[in-house]
Parts: C-alpha cells; structure tokens; sequence
C-alpha cells in the first residue's frame, strides 16, 4: 500500500521510525544511502561544447568557408582586399558566436532557483530531543516540526496536525489552501491526498508533526525539477527558417561559383585567373551581413518589448510569438489574481453583492460578526493591519470591517479547529451579553448543526423548506464556479458543556468566493480570437471553477465546452488526446505537471506552434518544452521564470497579445530587410557576369562589395527590422509553418525586380564615367589607372543611391511608399544619414580612396544616377498598384 493510504502507525512503521524520530547514527546511515535532500544536477552539455555550437551552425559555417576562399584568394593573387574581407568576415563570426554563448545558461539558472525555493533550516525530532538542522541533510524517516508560515521541505506524511492548511497552489496549480490532517486517505493520487504534505508548498495556517517519506529527487518537486532540466530544447520557427535561408543562399552562391569558374575557363583565362573569379561570384553572394543584421534586429524588438513590460529571455522566441497558434494557459494567477473575493452573498431569500454589505448589515449583524470573528488568521509584523492566513478568510474580515466599521472583536476564549471530516471551523468568544459561539464550513456540514435559520429580519425554526432554500442558493452559486460557505451562530447558556457547542446553531447566510479574473484579460482573449489564436485552459484547478471563469473571460463562448479532468487525461492514448484538442473550444482541470507537458507535446505533434504561460513550479516542464514558455515575473516562482523563454513584467496577460504583434511585425521586417539586402547582391552579381561575359574591366571590386554588405547598408537594413507593426497584423491568421521567409514572390522581387533596376543604375554610372573618359570597348584598364578607379567609385556609388530610395521601397509589400509617415521611424532616416557619410568618406578621403580602390567622381555622376532612383521608384509603385488590384 502507498503510504498515505496507510494509518499512522502503519506509516512509521513502514518508514522504520517512531514519533520521536531518528537516532543520530541512524540519521547519519540514511543520509549516506538517499543522499542529501535537494535537487541534483542533471548532467548537462560541456560548455566547451556549448560555446563551439555558436561557431558551427550552418550559417557560421558558410562564413567560415567564405573567409576562408577569400584568404586562399589573397595568397594566390594579392592585392584586392580578399585578406580584409576574410578578417571581417571572421569578426562577424566571432560577434554572433560570443553572444549565442551568453545566452546559454538558463538551464543551471533553473536549476539555481529550485534550490532557493527550498527552505534551509528546518526543526526535526532526533532522538527524542528537537534539533534545528539544515534541511539538505533531511532524510527518509525524520520527524519534522512545522508551522504556519513554514516551507515544506520535502514530500512528509501528517503524523499530527492542528487546523492545518496548505498551499499547493506551486505543485498542483490550485489556488485555495487546503486542510491536512493525519487520517488515511482513499485517494489513489498523492498530490490530491488529505495527509500529505509536498516539497516546495508552503502551510497557510495550523501546526503539523510529519514524517519524511522522500527527499531530494525523489519528492514530486524534485521530479517536476528533472522534467525541466530534461526537457529537450528544439529549434524555434526562426531558427529553422536561417537555417533553410542559409542553405538556400549557400547552393545558390556555389552554383554561380561553379558556373563562371568554367565560363571564365572556357572565355580563355587561366585555371587561378578563373578559380578567383569563381571566388569572387561566391563571396558577392553570401550575405555577410545578414547574420548580425538578424541578431540586431531580435535585439531590438527584445528591447521594444521590454518596454511593454515583456522581457525576453531568448531572443529567436521574439520571432516564435509571431506564428503563435496555440497558447496553453494557467488559470490561477495568470488569467486570474490569484486571490480570494466575496463575490455573492445569500441573505434574506436574496442574492446580494457584497457592494451591497452596509445596508445590510443592520438587519444582518450577526452574519457580519460570524464574518469578523469566526477565523485563524493572524496580523502582520508589529500587529499591523495586513492579515496573513486563508485568502477566503481575509476575504471574510474585510467584508465584514466594511460592513461593521469600528466593531469590537470579542476575545476568543476557545476553538474547534477545522478538519477536511469536519468541514468547518468554529470559534467561541466572550461578549458583554455573554458568550458567542460562531461557526463556518460547508454548507451540507454546517446545516445538519442548526434548528433556526435567519431569512429576513426574524429568526424562524429551520423547516424543511427553508434548508431547500439554502441548498438551491448553494447550488446556484456553485454553477458558478464560486466556493460557498455557510456561517452560523448561537449565544451560549453559561452551562453549555463543550460536546454541546455545535448544537442549536442559527444558519444566517451563505457566502460565494472566487478568484477573480484580472480585468484585463477579457479584451486580451478576444484580441487572440481576432488574431487565429486557440487558447486553451490548462490548470489543477476544479472543474467547475475553470468553467466559470472561462466563460467570464469569453474564453468559452459555447454552450457545451469540452472540459477533460486529469483522471480523464491520464486514461487518453495520444491519438486520443491529439483528437480531443481538435475541439474549438476545451479546458483542462486537475491536471498535474506531468500531464501539462504532455497537453504541449501532443500539440506540437499536430504541428501547432504553442506558447505556455504559467507561474508556479509546476509550470516550469510545460513551459521549457513549449515553443515558447511564458512566466509572470511578479507572481511567479524563480523555476516559472527561468525555465521561460520570455518573462511578463507586469503579470498581464494582456502583454501577450502585446508581444505577439511585436514578434509578427518582426517576421515582417525581416522579409523587408532581406528584400533590401538581397536587392544590391544583384548589383553586385552584374558587374561580374558583365566583366566575365563581355570581357569589359571589373565594375566593381571584391572590396566595394564588403563596404556595401558590412558597411553602408548595415543600419537602413537595422532600420527596416526597427519598423513598427503594420495596421492589419492583428487581423490576420498566425503564418503558416510552410511559408518561407525567403519566398519565391520576396527573391523574384528582390533579384528580378529591384536588383535589376538597382544594377542598371550602377553599370550605367560605370560606363558613364568610361565614356566620359575615351574609353572604348575592348580596351584593358590598370587597377591602378585614375579612370578605372572613378569608375568602380561611380558604380559602388550608384548602388547607394539606390538604396537609400530602396528602403523605402522595401517598408511594405503592398502599401504605397507614401503612405508610410516618413518620422514614423527615425532611424531610418539616421541609417540614410550614416550611409550618405560613408559613401562621401570613401569617395573623398585618401583613407577611404586607399582602402576601397576608389577615387573622387564629379558631381555630374551623382546627377545622372537621380534619374534612375526616381525611375525605380515610380517603377515599384505601379508594381504596387497592381498587386492591391489583382
């Protein structure tokens, strides 16, 4: 038998100890054998191994293997800047390796936080003398001391127990304190069981002797720790598409390689002559810029989240909101605020609001000071006004203070403590008209106790009729979703003995709690529904509260919701569960943290991208498997928030919707971003097929390209990833998991379209400057001759004009250029700015002459290129025009 189906007795018995504890030498023996109570390190990844990763995925490996044909280029043929290209192209690796190391410690910090939500210090019986002991050195058997307050510090059967009540709320997601007491339970679940105390809750209230059955990893806190520590890492959206991105340009840029080596070939140059000219193709065609570009970019909207109090722990999770189909969510201090109100009182034969608690208290005084009197909890610090104790019993004080303002609070003089057999507390206090005995529990406990009952100004002897008028009002506020209570009294005879005190009891009214949901989250729901997002209620609450919420929230909306309890759950296949998830509208209550992970999985086989929300231990599995895991960084624990890709700083799931318009408009800047870069790549490509195919001088060199790819155009393509969502984004279905960010409509726009004008414009400018010289075709020019060096700068330049009108171009696909607001985005305009400053210190500064092979060009140059940036503009707006036509 398990052990909280066992008696006390047994239950020692079966740990070999006795209520005195443990002899120190048998302690000793224990703590050799089960090891020391916390929770041990899952061997992990070497960091050595983690650090290489950044310098190995297969973007940095393309670069690795550009930078190194650019320096076998150099030591073939020196002299064109391929040995710069090569030691910039290893800065960017380095940058981006450096900082995906930085990133990579979540894991230990996860594991940091589940250790500091253990206690350290813990009272235990040894020997038959009370000891204080570290809590890592607790063993199976130990006889631990506890107290309202206290944290539990491992997984202990209730040997005794004094009107205790403990917060689950960190393991199995309920939000109410619950009762413990020592008697056997028939409960097959031990996270459910009436005399069990978990690792990691905490106790409301009461006193408890308890014995240690599991410590360390054994306890359910630490098999919630080895789910997180063991939960696989998979590649976001984003991730997945650079690597496809990369793969893409990569075969690209090979095959353009291959070909002009053997057009070189057979056009009559020489087997090196052809093999750095392939070279030079391959470089053109590697992004070099893009990897930073994209790092920069999800930094950016990190940052811009932050400020709207969502704080990104990972930064490709930026881009993972965007294509958000499914978000699994907590109920208990997530949609709600994880505390307790009065939300309905039944007084009178009415339903009132507790709004409505001054006008009635005159009538209803005694139900008031049932309110005001009849609890356990306990005053802050220094006995200051804060109450510390049951959340529904706060609830109670306060609703009574208002109602009673200034009433005195007669002293208690004695108790009967509640119990989960009981179901109720009750409380005796001295009064100046003599003693009064208050009681309040369940109703169906506290009705069998009474012979009168309170229904409008009189009392009147408890009829059969009148309790179907309390039960039918307990039912109805149980449909929703609220937890009831029934409050009763009676003024003693001096004689009363202490078996007689609950007996003659007058029932006066009836009590509806709930936690209520923040007041955000209602217009938060709908804005996902709006958006094709499902959310799902994931939470250990019970049923009938989780339903009730949800509707309040417009969670649900249908009549007949599926609701699946944890016991159905656990009874599910997977092919089961994964067509259960196919309903529009479904709730999970009772679940455990195991079977939260197990919601996320069977949604991410249906290929769904889901994010989980959560804020207690039992979360953090859920939340580090999930494609992108949530926490509340107020309410949640340390585990919650560091097992999270991304923390709310607000606890407002509100944020969420705020976040997720953030991550779609940054799959849509990057779309913009890699139009812009890909746009000159062609104006980079011409020049060499030019030079290969009709034997004309090289427009522009290997060094021009890395100015423009890791100079000029870094900070407008920063700029398009800066944009802000457009009006629509909210509007539309999550992307597809099959649309590509690079696209077949993106790269015939970007190098049939754009990049055809862009590399019009800058072969025109280098044959301009030719012509304007004699030059005459077939003539050979010296790298080192003023005309040719005109030349490149004129072609180089023509591609920077170009850009500057295409990043405007390039901030919409559909919209016209104009009605985008030229200040809606400033940096723009300083990435126009910077790039103008460069171009004019690399055309006319000896520094920029010498390290460019450029030389300075007349203003007539810079006017015959404005014509064909406007060109290009109009072009691309009657583009535009046809496509919001068609």
């Amino acid at each position: 038998m398990k052990i909280h189906h066992l008696t006390v007795e047994e239950a020692l018995k079966s740990l070999h100890t006795t209520a005195r504890g443990l002899a120190s030498g048998e302690a000793a023996r224990r703590l050799a054998e089960f090891g020391p109570n916390r929770v041990e390190r899952v061997r992990g990844e070497r960091r050595i191994a983690r650090f290489l990763k950044g310098f190995t995925h297969f973007l940095a490996l393309i670069l690795w293997i550009a930078a190194a044909l650019a320096f076998f280029a150099e030591f073939q043929d020196p002299g064109h800047g391929m040995a710069i290209l090569g030691v910039a192209i290893l800065g960017v690796i380095l940058i981006n390796g450096l900082f995906s190391f930085w990133q990579e410690h979540r894991a230990e910090q996860a594991l940091e936080a589940l250790t500091r939500l253990l206690p350290h210090q813990v009272k235990v019986m040894r020997g038959g003398s009370l000891a204080t002991l570290p809590a890592v050195e607790l063993v199976p058997g130990d006889i631990v001391l506890l107290e309202g307050g206290d944290d539990v510090p491992a997984d202990c059967r209730v040997i005794e127990a004094y009107a205790v009540r403990v917060n689950n709320a960190t393991i199995t997601g309920e939000s109410v304190p619950l009762p413990r007491d020592a008697l056997p339970s028939e409960t097959e679940d031990i996270l459910h069981s009436r005399n069990i105390l978990l690792a990691g809750t905490s106790l409301v209230s009461g006193e408890a002797k308890v014995a240690v059955f599991a410590t360390g990893m054994r306890t359910e806190f630490g098999k919630i720790a080895h789910l997180t520590q063991t939960a696989g890492v998979s590649l976001s959206p984003l991730q997945q598409e650079i690597i496809r991105l990369s793969r893409v340009i990569a075969a690209i840029a090979a095959a353009l390689g291959v070909l002009f080596y053997f057009i070189g070939y057979s056009l009559g140059l020489s087997f090196w002559a052809s093999l750095i000219f392939a070279i030079g193709i391959i470089v053109a065609n590697v992004p070099e810029g893009l990897l930073p570009t994209v790092t920069l970019a999800l930094a950016m909207a990190s940052q811009r989240m932050a400020r709207r109090n969502v704080l990104i722990r990972h930064l490709p999770s930026v881009e993972t909101l965007g294509c958000t189909t499914v978000i699994c969510t907590d109920k208990t201090g997530t949609l709600t605020q994880n505390r307790m109100e009065v939300k309905r009182i039944f007084l009178g034969n009415e339903f009132h609001d507790p709004g409505d608690s001054t006008s009635l208290a005159t009538t209803h005084s005694r139900f008031f000071e049932a309110a005001l009197h009849c609890h356990n909890l306990n005053t802050g610090p220094g006995g200051t006004e804060v109450l510390l104790g049951d959340p529904m019993e706060v609830a109670l004080v306060r609703l009574a203070r208002n109602a009673l303002p200034g009433a005195a609070v007669f002293p208690r003089t004695d108790e009967i403590p509640f119990d989960s057999e009981r179901r109720r507390l009750s409380t005796r206090h001295r009064s100046p008209a003599g003693d009064v005995f208050y009681t309040k529990g369940a109703l169906e406990s506290v009705l069998p106790l009474c012979d009168r009952a309170q229904l409008g100004a009189e009392v009147e002897p408890l009829q059969p009729e009148t309790a179907r008028i309390f039960q039918s009002a307990q039912e109805t506020m149980a449909e929703q979703g609220l937890r009831v209570l029934a409050l009763a009294y009676r003024s003693l005879p001096p004689d009363v003995s202490q078996e007689h005190l609950e007996e003659q009891l007058i029932l006066v009214g009836l009590v509806g709690f709930r936690d209520p949901p923040r007041p955000e989250v209602p217009v938060a729901i709908r804005q996902c529904h709006e958006a094709g997002i499902k959310v799902i209620m994931v939470t250990g609450d019970h049923p009938q509260t989780a339903v009730a919420i949800a509707r309040e929230i417009g969670l649900v909306l249908a009549s007949h919701a599926a609701v699946i309890t944890g016991e159905q759950l656990r009874r599910l296949s997977e092919a089961e569960l994964q067509l259960a998830l196919d309903a529009p509208e479904i709730i999970f209550a009772r679940v455990g943290a195991d079977q939260k992970l197990r919601i996320v999985r069977a949604l991410k086989q249906k290929g769904e991208t889901v994010a989980a929300t959560g804020d207690g231990v039992n979360d953090a599995p859920a939340l580090k498997h999930a494609d992108i895991g949530i926490a509340m960084g107020v309410s949640g624990t340390d585990v919650a928030r560091e097992s999270a890709h991304m923390v709310l700083m607000d606890d407002n799931f509100a944020s969420i919707v705020a976040a997720i318009e953030e991550g779609r408009a940054v799959y849509d800047n990057m779309r913009k971003f890699l139009t812009y870069i890909l746009t000159h790549n062609v104006a980079e490509l011409v020049p060499y097929l030019a030079f290969a195919l009709f034997r004309i001088p090289l427009p522009l060199t290997v060094i021009q390209i890395l100015a423009v790819d890791l100079g000029t155009d870094v900070l407008p393509a920063l700029a398009l990833g800066a944009e802000l969502p457009e009006p629509e984004v909210m509007q539309r279905p999550p992307r597809s998991p099959k649309e590509r960010l690079l696209s077949w409509p993106l790269l015939a726009r970007a190098y049939l379209w754009l990049g055809l004008l862009e590399a019009a414009a800058a072969m025109a400018a280098f044959f301009f400057v030719l012509r304007a010289a004699g030059w005459n075709y077939g003539e050979t020019l010296a790298d080192n001759n003023p005309v040719y060096l005109q030349a490149t700068t004129a072609c180089l330049s023509a591609i920077i004009v170009m850009q500057v009108v295409n990043i405007f171009l390039c901030r919409s696909e559909r919209s016209s250029t104009f009605t985008r607001g030229l200040f809606l985005n400033r940096m723009i305009l300083l990435g126009i700015a910077v790039e103008i400053a460069l171009i004019l210190l690399i055309d006319y500064t000896p520094w920029g002459n010498r390290l460019f092979g450029t030389a300075p060009i007349a203003l007539d140059v810079w006017l015959y290129v404005v014509p064909f940036a406007f060109a290009m503009l109009l072009f691309e707006e009657l583009r535009k025009t046809l496509v919001r036509r068609l």
